[in-house]
């Protein structure tokens, strides 16, 4: 059975840094898509940062890019979320997620089988 399990969120002032960690059980983060997800209130989920299989290949929507970097430990088969110069408009329940499949990681991140319980992340003005 797959686990994913999201820590690392909390409360920051805006421009404040938080880094998310998700651990999995079940299942070895690398070979296929994995990534981040977020969810504000009132709000459909978006995708924040994917990693395609191998680790060499990211991506990002337009909001995070530069402030936020997604990386895997491989050794503790774990995925991070570094958030640098968090805004307001961050603020929301983090998820992680996994999936099966390899390709088209950024186009199918809507569809990844395995998802964490999030994390909530609140960043004050």
């Amino acid at each position: 059975q797959v686990q994913l399990q999201e820590s690392g969120g909390g409360s920051v002032q805006s421009g404040g840094s938080l880094r998310l960690s998700c651990a999995a059980s079940g299942y070895t983060f690398g070979s296929h898509c994995m990534g981040w997800f977020r969810q504000a209130p009132g709000k459909e989920r978006e995708g924040v940062a994917i990693m395609r299989p191998g680790g060499d290949s990211t991506d990002y929507i337009d909001s995070v890019k530069g402030r936020f970097t997604i990386s895997r430990d491989a050794a503790k088969n774990t995925l991070y979320l570094q958030m640098n110069n968090l805004k307001p408009e961050d603020t929301a329940m983090y998820y992680c997620a996994a999936d099966d499949d390899s390709r088209l990681c950024w186009t199918r991140r809507s569809l990844y089988k395995y998802w964490g319980q999030g994390t909530q992340v609140t960043v004050s003005s």
